[in-house]
């Protein structure tokens, strides 16, 4: 059960309403109540249900106007949506907001873009309803505008007749946006003259629709991150210009699996060594989504890392599995890495239970490279890793790939694997001649139709690998 309510009188015949959500005792929101629906209109049954900041506060003002109140707003602190620190005191001189949604009536966003614009940054002091809400947690209720606030908006449309009829307002509620225990936000209502006052029983069909929209901010906010950092991580794996090292020339790409998905757990990098050698590397975290991307993100750079130490190519493997062992989401993801020395002549591949690279020779066909150990996935502990060194006398093509190109349902992985090294013959003789035949060669490659179900992601990484003359 909710605590009492208390009213208590304030300056100006005003009215504080004292409230405190319902919660756990770990401070943990209860389920939330069902959407009234006798005091919103049904826009309140769709706070949630985009995982967008915009399109939840647009929900949220639109389920309060303009059957509940003539005008709703709705902020968000700058400090947590920017995922700053919480200020250093609870009541702090003042507070930046941003105002997220706006609705006046039934008019758009759009009309009021130049006097109460959506993105706006706005500064309220300590002693305003809106930072004594945040302060100390409780719906602020009054009787007409705070003088803060009447002086912002005579500033924001001087002459707006809209504006005039804003000011007119006889009922203003504040109520705050909390989440485990943190201010996050406030609403804002208002009612003309000709409407009654908010009443009890109204302010808590607010409250309560503020805290299934904190959630669902909090919900949004995370995934507009999550978003942000796959769409950058994406961004690196798409096919560009041939990028050329010493006895080296690399061409890569990667498409994702289905339409609307931003990026599963595919990675690879190409990092110089000392002695114009070259690191090469393919990985997959298993699964989709921020999970996997995370657990991507961390085992690129831990290789980074490890290439910068020199250290040689199986005990850099088994450092990576050491590390993947205490990485959440990161156990079982496989790669394969390949060191390249033009000077020696020699390839030396390591693989923690990735597929098998290609290698197409000189005479112009492409196989599987037979590991001596395929070794298993990272993330084990097991360290059980063995070095395959090839001698390439001769130009030749290095193919790492990710199981996205040769897994499937219904064949068997070692076929799908000869089928790629078709593809890939044929594919080779149909770009020669282009003026960038790698990239070329990548991209059909990626886009080929094939057997598989489509259902992970493709990364490619060509190498045309050149040994030194002498």
């Amino acid at each position: 059960m909710s605590a009492p309510r208390a009213r208590t009188p304030t300056r100006k015949g005003t009215t504080t309403l004292r409230n405190e959500p319902h919660r756990h005792s770990d401070d943990t929101p209860l389920a939330l109540p069902a959407p009234r629906r006798s005091a919103f209109s049904p826009a309140a049954d769709a706070i949630g249900s985009e995982l967008d900041l915009g399109l939840t506060g647009s929900h949220v003002v639109h389920a309060l106007t303009p059957g509940f109140c003539d005008a709703a707003s709705i902020y968000l602190l700058e400090r947590w949506r920017r995922e700053e620190t919480a200020y250093v005191t609870p009541d702090p001189p003042q507070i930046e907001a941003r105002r997220l949604a706006i609705r006046v009536g039934t008019d758009a966003p759009e009309s009021w873009e130049g006097v109460l614009p959506v993105g706006e940054v706005i500064v309220f002091p300590r002693g305003t309803p809106y930072a004594r809400a945040l302060a100390d947690g409780h719906t602020q209720l009054l009787d007409a505008l705070d003088d803060h606030t009447t002086e912002r908006l005579t500033a924001s449309g001087p002459g707006d007749t809209r504006i005039d009829e804003i000011l007119k307002a006889a009922s203003f509620l504040v109520v705050p946006l909390r989440l485990r225990g943190q201010a996050i936000g406030f609403v804002a209502c208002t009612r003309g003259p000709e409407r009654g006052p908010f009443a009890t029983a109204e302010m808590a069909a607010v409250e309560s629709l503020a805290m299934r929209a904190a959630i669902a901010l909090d919900n949004a906010r995370r995934y507009e991150r999550e978003r942000r950092t796959a769409l950058a991580i994406r961004n690196s794996l798409q096919p560009g210009a041939i990028h050329e090292y010493e006895g080296c020339l690399i061409a890569h790409g990667s498409q994702p699996a289905g339409e609307g998905t931003i990026i599963g757990g595919d990675w690879f990098d190409v990092l110089r060594r000392p002695d114009d050698r070259v690191s090469l590397i393919v990985g997959d975290a298993m699964g989709h989504g921020p999970e996997s991307a995370v657990a991507m993100i961390q085992l690129r750079t831990a290789v980074r890392t490890l290439v910068g130490l020199d250290i040689p190519a199986v005990e850099l493997v088994r450092r990576l599995d050491a590390l993947a062992s205490e990485t959440p989401g990161a156990s079982f993801a496989t790669c394969i890495y390949a060191e390249w020395d033009p000077r020696q002549r020699t390839c030396t591949l390591v693989g923690a239970g990735h597929p098998p690279p290609l290698l197409r020779g000189p005479d112009g066909r492409t196989a599987p490279v037979t590991l001596v150990g395929a070794g298993l996935p990272l993330g084990l502990g097991t360290g059980a890793y063995e070095p395959t060194v090839l001698d390439v006398p001769d130009p030749s093509l290095l193919v790492l790939y990710s199981d996205g190109l040769v897994e499937s349902r219904d064949a068997d992985i070692d076929q799908e694997i000869a089928r790629l090294a078709h593809s890939l013959d044929a594919a080779a003789d149909d770009v020669v001649g282009e003026l960038d035949p790698l990239p070329a060669l990548c991209r059909r490659l990626l886009h080929a139709p094939s057997d598989t179900s489509g259902a992970d992601d493709r990364t490619l990484l060509l190498a045309e690998l050149t040994p030194a003359k002498g």
